[in-house]
């Protein structure tokens, strides 16, 4: 049996040009590991609210945010349903931009299934695309990496020539000038064979169990009483 796989790439940027590419070109890259789907999301021009963190998702238990009906609302279901996840910003003061700050706060709503162990066995992907050489990739690789250790995400890397996540420069030429930093460009295809690949490990691996594992199990916990525990005490701090 070809297990499939789902690999959605999210570009940040609100320009077109350098990030699109390089998100693009990941995901052709995850292409190439047999069985593997993709979904290309650009948030550019897109109408995305920032979260005010009313709760309203979390009191009505729903898989997306009822306060606001912009853009995001397509993209519940797609980021729920996938397997591995590629997430592209441009550098802005060494730091992710606002339009994908807003979208990874905007998932909140499906936070939820965080202790259900549901992305414990998500793997999550970064790419930086600075303009100037050392112009705070790395930093913000730092940032996108840390929405996916908040999930309790697989986090992987462009392994040794990525120690983070793909760094690209662009020399502010936009497309042109990601396309011309090959080191960056190699990094970015590393970045997107290895979400596709170790997604599929995963996700063959869960469906080849002789013993289905708990959520509570997969979420880092002994069993769903020591889980419960932990809620019960957070609740009650």
């Amino acid at each position: 049996m070809n297990t499939q796989v789902k690999i959605v790439g999210v570009s940040g940027s609100p320009r077109k040009g350098a990030t699109q590419y390089c998100v693009r070109e990941a995901l052709l890259a995850a292409t190439g590991i047999s069985g593997v789907s993709t979904e290309f999301i650009d948030l550019r021009g897109k109408e995305i609210h920032p979260c005010i963190h009313c709760n309203q998702c979390i009191k009505k238990q729903v898989d997306y945010c009822p306060t606001f009906s912009d853009d995001m609302r397509a993209y519940y279901e797609i980021i729920l349903h996938s397997d591995g996840f590629i997430l592209g910003s441009p550098v802005y003061q060494m730091n992710v931009t606002a339009q994908i700050q807003a979208f990874i706060n905007r998932l909140r709503p499906l936070g939820r299934y965080i202790t259900k162990g549901h992305w414990a066995t998500k793997v999550g992907g970064a790419i930086a695309v600075g303009g100037t050489r050392n112009g705070g990739q790395e930093t913000t690789l730092e940032a996108l990496n840390n929405f996916f250790f908040c999930t309790g995400m697989n986090v992987v890397s462009g392994g040794i020539f990525a120690y983070n996540g793909a760094a690209v420069w662009s020399n502010d030429k936009k497309e042109q000038g990601a396309k011309e930093d090959d080191e960056g460009i190699d990094s970015v295809r590393i970045l997107g064979r290895r979400v596709a690949l170790i997604a599929k490990i995963l996700k063959v691996g869960l469906v080849n169990l002789t013993e289905p594992i708990e959520g509570a199990i997969l979420a880092g916990f002994s069993n769903q009483k020591e889980l419960d525990r932990k809620i019960e005490k957070f609740i009650h701090r």
